[in-house]
């Protein structure tokens, strides 16, 4: 029987042993090429979990596997060659150039102080070419747009040839085209994917799996159309919402008010 891509086993979390639990009690799995969405009000837990999954906390408890292998018995290197992760906070004061950050996502493959190779070349190469950043490759980071530099963390994060992609809110500092050229990349990228998203209906559209999240608890965790129903969202979000069937696709929508 084929291991799971991605299995999360009842994790918690807190800094400390004694402190209140900002995660708790927390399970899903996912099958290799998934893509799951991750929603919930500020402060439901969704930054904790993504920080367990890309390996930057453990669990308190409970357990994850990639690949039927716990992420606690893998050393860092061995946990940055199998998850690479976008996050939120940019760096903007690299005196480093576009190609150099993108290069940086194939330090996990190399062995000692061995010097990159032709087919980390090609590799970087598609990763640009990928997020059509040919024309800034040699452009600093610290010169680049916020939408610009997020582009160029998710090409670093291709570079590093992972089985599981970790996005914390990709979409953030985005205009409507690169939102869209980013989400159409989801979607036809062969990877397993975990990310955060804020608009339930961008997460709908993109996502094969989606968990709700609220005050640290799981909320519902399965298909869009199951789990993105009136009731749940209401509750989890403290709104009235409604959902649509637009007669195009398959997909819910969702509008909100105020309660």
């Amino acid at each position: 029987m084929t291991a799971a891509a991605l299995e999360v086993r009842n994790v918690s979390w807190a800094p400390r042993k004694r402190d209140p639990l900002l995660l708790e009690d927390t399970s899903f799995t996912l099958k290799e090429g998934e893509v799951m969405g991750l929603v919930g009000p500020n402060g439901a837990g969704k930054t904790t979990l993504l920080r367990m999954i890309y390996g930057y906390n453990r669990p308190l408890s409970g357990d994850i596997l990639l690949g039927g292998d716990s992420l606690r018995q893998m050393a860092p290197r061995a946990v940055a060659r199998k998850v690479a992760a976008v996050l939120q906070e940019q760096p903007s004061d690299f005196a480093l150039t576009v190609r150099e950050v993108v290069a940086l996502g194939r330090v996990p493959h190399r062995l000692g102080l061995s010097t990159p190779g032709k087919r980390d070349a090609d590799v970087i190469d598609g990763a640009l070419a990928r997020l059509q950043l040919q024309h800034l490759t040699d452009r600093s980071l610290s010169t680049l747009s916020g939408g610009e530099r997020q582009r160029v963390m998710v090409a670093r994060a291709l570079a590093q040839e992972p089985q599981l992609l970790v996005l914390d809110e990709p979409t953030n500092h985005l205009d409507i085209r690169h939102q869209l050229e980013v989400l159409q990349l989801i979607r036809d990228l062969d990877l397993t994917i975990v990310t955060s998203l804020h608009d339930l209906n961008l997460a709908a559209d993109v996502c094969d799996r989606i968990l709700v999240l609220k005050d640290g608890r799981p909320q519902g965790f399965g298909a869009p159309v199951d789990v993105l129903n009136d009731a749940l969202v209401s509750d989890t979000f403290q709104v009235q919402a409604q959902r649509e069937q637009l007669s195009l696709s398959q997909k819910p929508h969702l509008t909100f008010r105020l309660q």
